[in-house]
């Protein structure tokens, strides 16, 4: 077996293995509200989740084509290769530490992090085009859109259910958040099963096993959409206890709103091939919906801490990456 083979094997590897701590650091996406407010069994909605990242996976092609061949300019042979495999452990190390300090980072930015950081110590091409209107700009709008959403969303459902009873509205609303958590998983899975799908099709491609960038095999759909699943199945409790419980005391409506709002907005830029971040819109949707209750029923403390943790992602990722790119260099 000769050594380009080996390195796109260990590149098509670690890629599966982001996909696992993907899912399970960014299961409390699509389920943390419905844990919380008991519209959902944990482990009822774990698997729901992991159904749902599986069936997303297969509706997240645009995205893919934007992280194999929109982002990154990598030379054809072992350093290609070498860029992806250090890119990818890199994300994977800051996604371990973020999972650790129950924090509910972006795992996707971490990765294209990861990959840029060790682009640019392998001397090929950041398309920083790309990384702008991609990747920068639909982050900071997003979670910006998913707070004041939330806002709006919340306030109509006020609104339009304030003569209901409480008792009546909480049964209700829960079986309504079985949608809204099932919908937020097929996000997920658009999203973030199509990043790992990216960075597998870009390794085949820079490892000269297939003759396009933007070309996604049918097993490919599968390895990520069942690592990403396998991994939500787990099971983030560290930062399922964050969303759920410590940014503010979520109730049936409230989830649904935030559930709702997030995933719209996964919808929507997944169809313009957007690689956003499933964290930080659930986050900001979360905070809306409970900024309508005043300034004191969101704690701030907790949300200005994870608004920081998603602030040093991106250069703690890319860091973290160009270091990887010596030792991966020196194996290979």
């Amino acid at each position: 077996m000769d050594a380009n083979l080996i390195a796109v094997l260990v590149a098509v590897g670690a890629a599966l293995m982001f996909a696992f701590t993907n899912g399970f650091h960014d299961s409390a996406n699509a389920i943390a509200t419905s844990i919380s407010t008991r519209a959902l069994k944990p482990r009822t909605a774990l698997a729901m989740a992991a159904v749902g990242n599986f069936v997303g996976a297969y509706l997240g092609g645009e995205v893919a084509k934007t992280v194999a061949d929109g982002l990154v300019e990598l030379p054809v042979g072992m350093n290609g290769l070498i860029i992806v495999v250090a890119g990818v452990l890199g994300s994977i190390g800051w996604n371990y530490v973020a999972w650790w300090y129950g924090w509910p980072i972006s795992a996707s930015h971490s990765l294209l992090g990861g990959i840029a950081g060790a682009t640019l110590v392998g001397g090929a091409t950041v398309l920083w085009g790309g990384l702008l209107t991609k990747v920068a700009l639909p982050t900071l709008i997003s979670p910006l859109v998913g707070f004041a959403c939330g806002f709006a969303v919340m306030i109509a459902v006020y609104w339009i259910f304030r003569k209901g009873r409480p008792d009546r509205l909480n049964r209700g609303f829960r079986h309504a958040q079985t949608i809204s958590a099932a919908a937020m998983a097929v996000g997920h899975g658009m999203q973030d099963a199509a990043k790992t799908m990216g960075i597998i099709v870009l390794a085949l491609y820079v490892g000269g096993y297939q003759e396009s960038a933007s070309h996604i095999d049918w097993w490919v759909y599968l390895a990520a959409a069942a690592a990403l699943a396998l991994g939500t199945y787990q099971g983030g409790w560290r930062i399922i206890k964050t969303l759920g419980r410590k940014i503010i005391d979520l109730h049936p409506p409230q989830g649904f709103a935030a559930e709702t709002v997030a995933s719209a907005v996964l919808f929507v830029n997944t169809q313009i091939g957007a690689p956003i971040s499933t964290t930080h819109i659930i986050t900001s949707s979360i905070m809306g919906v409970g900024s309508t209750g005043g300034k004191r029923a969101v704690r701030w403390g907790v949300a200005r801490t994870i608004v920081m943790a998603w602030i040093l992602t991106f250069p703690t990722a890319a860091l973290v990456g160009a270091l990887m790119y010596y030792p991966i260099n020196w194996i290979f």
